[in-house]
């Protein structure tokens, strides 16, 4: 490989300390290999953030070595080395020929590595879900092909433990989390009545890339500009139309910094808010704060959740959706949920997006969130934009 070593974000120790932690849990679960596929997985315990997933990959996690090995599609073993913390012998690229081939694909050349370690016979675990997603039945190979070895499914197990942060991952996190709060503010300053919805949603995609503070968002995440007539409307992206007098806007979005991502959504309005607006604001408000105090380490994604319920439903209004989940990696991590019944206990440095959407009918939706962190003794907010109705 002629190409150098990108700049890496983390040190490695910071990977060797996340892989040790893997490490534990294959010890506890009695496997010798684990076969990471899922994409922020692999940023997680590698680095590697560039769009590779789109083929069969895997990074290779074995207890006998102290670095994984990264397998990926020839063209981007470059891009694989440059971002990641591995060595190059660590970095193995398969062939083209392999590539929309009905009999052998990416996969083979990972049980290939698998049997050439003498792996394929012990303890394996690999990541079902992801798997099966990327090419139907590709588990099947895995079992076919290594008849003498346990299978594991740890779908989610890297997963739990990238709920918890480390203090540096948290660093990233804040300089991500100040870029999406420029975002909102540059879209309090381009929403205005005869703009285009995609005007406006250029400049602010484009303060999500530049930046905040020297430091520039590194890609471009899921951005939700929901306006009238569709505020009644969830996910959706900017249309073909302009904002007019009494246009509403209801927005979400995310800024990225290495793959670690900060959400945050406000509500907008172009002249003054209905009475039922300004109620659901103001009641969202409410159960926002009143979720936020309820945050302390030992206190369960359960409680918190119904703080917020409990907090609007005395004002007259009702969720019927989850009020957030956790953050980092991904915009939402597949773990925890902020909803009733869940019994995740909150640690210091898990981060959340906590999403108080709310659509009353077809005509009527608002939202507002935050993106925070459990600390030792309660919470930290690390968006900051003012929690108001912006009107404009």
């Amino acid at each position: 490989m002629t190409i150098s070593k990108g700049i890496q974000l983390f040190p490695r120790s910071e990977y060797l300390r996340r892989l040790a932690a893997v490490k534990a849990e294959m010890a506890r679960r009695e496997i010798d290999a684990l076969v990471v596929s899922n994409p922020s997985n692999i940023a997680y315990l590698t680095g590697h953030t560039a769009y590779s997933s789109y083929v069969p990959q895997g990074v290779v996690v074995s207890v006998h070595e102290e670095e994984p090995t990264f397998i990926v599609r020839h063209m981007d073993a470059l891009a694989a080395f440059h971002e990641s913390f591995l060595g190059q012998r660590n970095v193995i690229g398969y062939p083209e020929n392999l590539i929309a081939n009905p009999d052998r694909d990416g996969y083979d050349v990972i049980i290939d590595f698998l049997h050439d370690l003498g792996l394929a016979n012990r303890g394996v675990g690999l990541e079902l879900g992801s798997l099966t997603l990327k090419t139907g039945q590709a588990h099947e190979k895995f079992r076919a092909r290594m008849p003498q070895a346990r299978i594991v499914d740890c779908s989610r197990a890297v997963d739990w433990i990238r709920i918890v942060k480390s203090d540096l991952e948290i660093s990233i996190m804040r300089e991500a989390a100040a870029i999406a709060s420029g975002a909102i503010m540059r879209a309090a300053e381009v929403i205005r009545p005869s703009i285009r919805e995609a005007d406006a949603a250029a400049e602010i995609i484009g303060a999500l890339v530049r930046g905040a503070n020297g430091k520039p968002g590194t890609a471009v995440t899921d951005f939700c500009m929901c306006s009238t007539p569709r505020t009644g409307t969830a996910h959706i992206r900017w249309s073909e139309d302009v904002f007019r007098d009494d246009s509403q806007v209801n927005l979400e979005l995310g800024a990225v910094r290495h793959g670690y991502t900060a959400a945050l959504s406000r509500t907008f309005i172009i002249g003054a808010p209905s009475d039922q607006l300004r109620r659901l604001h103001e009641a969202e408000i409410t159960g926002l704060e009143a979720a936020l105090d309820t945050v302390r380490p030992g206190a369960t994604c359960s409680e918190v959740a119904n703080a917020f319920y409990h907090a609007i439903e005395k004002l007259g209004f009702r969720k019927e959706s989850r009020c957030g989940y956790p953050i980092g990696i991904d915009w939402s991590e597949p773990t925890a949920s902020l909803r009733d019944g869940d019994l995740t206990v909150l640690q210091p440095n898990m981060t959340f997006h906590l999403m108080l959407g709310n659509w009353i009918d077809e005509k009527l939706g608002y939202v507002i969130s935050e993106t925070f962190r459990v600390t030792e003794v309660g919470v930290e907010v690390l968006t900051n934009v003012p929690r108001k109705l912006f009107e404009l």
